[in-house]
């Protein structure tokens, strides 16, 4: 007698569930290990054989993942928004839902247990990939990398980047599912096996090296947060107020430091929304606070170009002379910072029309090269701005291109007091230890953190509040795997994944549907 597949309803909670407990891995609270029950719920939701419905199981466990996850969408741009890119994300985890259901119906994959957790691993971070590169250049906000930065898997990302470090947490996940079957079934050789591959993997996490130690000098930084008056869209309403605000945020760093003492000092994305290039009372302030603490400022600005549009750019400025280099944002923010097919999404929400003038998009990788006469020789930063930190290429080419530590200008203003900035916080220390650099997130109002290559946080910020930091930076130039790497373990994935699925479809017809059926939990 065959078994019966799992009861419809059942399926429907396992997948609420695991959406609900992988939203907890990521901050707030941070709650790392709830990832792989996560994903374990998700597992033995997919059991049954119907690939529309695990479509629709993988929505679900997706809408309960991102809905929560994201809820700093609906604070910044509106409900609408916020609905539509969370079922957008959720439509991708359909897509794995229906795509594991093709890839596993080949006779290997059913009747292996080590294949299947191969396959669905693969399936997985392809899925990733795939959301964080399309449309619009994707969203990769939800990566299950990024919800790893406590967890002893972590430093997997130095091998291979988050492509690995979700692979890593996919595997502990279908392992403690299987644990749960064997458990239910009393196969205590497929528990003690299932066991010793998670203990193992766990443990290989833990033993990576991961090398903090100055490779070419040290840097001296000064961070200021200046805070901004109000909170939503209307802080975009107060330039001036901004950009004193980080005037005199600069000056505060005085009571830490004596003028000439620090090698640079940064400001937040935004810190200026008036262009001291064009406008000559921005760059009597904001020269006149790099002269007072003599160190040249990396300052996030704006230009508007005479052709239209706008570009996000930092600025790095030095004391009595002005701007010596410059970054702009590769990867603006779709229906956020510039609005794509406008007609058409105006039909669903007003709120477009807020975006008056598009972002442009930079050309250029995040390298600004800082003449430091006290290292007597050029220091090479790699500036990401935002949400460019999600982005696996963008940060890698800041740091390929010579960047010897990172920095992440950012502006959370427009997300209230909600977690938006403490996931972005757990985004920087996963690149820190995927790139082996020490990284500094710099926000207009927090959270900002100095963390080292390893990731751990030394120094950080509250949420709407002007502070100060000062650090002294390992200054890195060696390369991680991860970084010599690229993108080629995202190319294998997705090559892998579609083989998966086409010979699971291609052999589904030699295993008799009765023998595609597991036991319910």
């Amino acid at each position: 007698m065959p078994a019966r597949e799992p009861a419809r309803w059942w399926t429907l909670v396992l997948a609420v569930t695991g959406g609900l407990l992988t939203r907890l891995a990521f901050p707030e609270p941070g709650w790392w290990g709830t990832a792989f029950l996560g994903v374990a719920l998700l597992y033995l939701a997919l059991r049954r054989d119907s690939a529309r419905w695990n479509a629709l199981v993988g929505l679900l466990w997706g809408l309960a993942f991102f809905l929560p996850l994201i809820t700093w969408a609906d604070e910044a741009v509106g409900l609408v928004p916020w609905l539509a890119l969370s079922t957008l994300e959720a439509g991708y985890v359909a897509l794995f839902g229906a795509a594991w259901s093709w890839a596993r119906r080949g006779n290997a994959v059913w009747r292996s247990i080590g294949l299947q957790v191969v396959v669905f691993t693969i399936l997985f971070v392809a899925t990733e990939e795939l959301a964080a590169a399309w449309p619009f250049g994707g969203f990769p906000w939800g990566r299950l990398a990024f919800s790893q930065a406590d967890s002893p898997l972590a430093a997997l990302a130095s091998l291979g980047g988050t492509p690995l470090l979700t692979g890593a947490v996919v595997v502990v996940g279908v392992l403690l599912a299987r644990i749960m079957l064997a458990a239910r079934r009393l196969e205590l050789a497929r528990l003690a096996a299932a066991t010793a591959v998670v203990g193992a993997v766990l443990v290989v996490g833990m033993m990576i090296p991961l090398d903090t130690q100055a490779q070419s000098g040290n840097l001296r930084v000064g961070a200021v947060q200046g805070n901004v008056p109000g909170t939503g869209l209307d802080a975009f309403g107060q330039r001036q107020a901004v950009l004193d605000n980080h005037v005199a945020g600069t000056l505060a760093l005085l009571d830490q430091v004596e003028p000439g003492e620090l090698d640079l000092v940064l400001w937040p994305e935004n810190g200026t929304d008036i262009d001291p290039q064009v406008d000559q009372g921005a760059a009597e302030l904001i020269d006149g606070a790099a002269q007072a603490i003599d160190a040249p400022m990396l300052v996030g600005t704006v230009e508007y170009p005479p052709s239209g549009g706008r570009y996000n750019t930092a600025v790095l400025w030095e004391p009595g002379v002005g701007v010596t280099a410059t970054y702009t944002k590769q990867h603006p923010a779709p229906f956020a910072e510039y609005i794509p097919i406008r007609s058409f999404v105006r039909q669903f929400s007003s709120a477009v029309d807020l975006v008056t003038r598009d972002m442009l998009p930079g050309t250029e990788p995040g390298y600004v090269p800082l003449d430091s006469e006290r290292l007597g020789r050029t220091v090479g930063i790699g500036d990401v701005i935002c949400f460019e930190v999600a982005y696996d290429g963008i940060v890698r080419e800041a740091v390929r291109s010579g960047g010897e530590l990172l920095v992440v200008q950012t502006n959370n203003a427009s997300f209230g007091v909600s977690d938006e900035s403490t996931q972005q916080l757990a985004m920087s220390r996963i690149r820190a230890i995927e790139h082996g650099r020490a990284t500094v997130q710099i926000s207009t109002v927090g959270v900002s953190a100095v963390i080292d290559p390893n990731g751990v946080v030394t120094h950080r910020t509250g949420l709407f509040t002007a502070e100060q930091m000062v650090a002294t930076l390992p200054l890195r130039d060696t390369l991680t795997p991860a970084t010599r790497l690229g993108s080629w373990p995202a190319w294998i994935i997705d090559a892998l994944a579609v083989c998966v699925v086409l010979a699971g479809a291609a052999g589904a017809h030699r295993v008799r549907r009765a023998d595609r059926i597991e036991t319910a939990v």
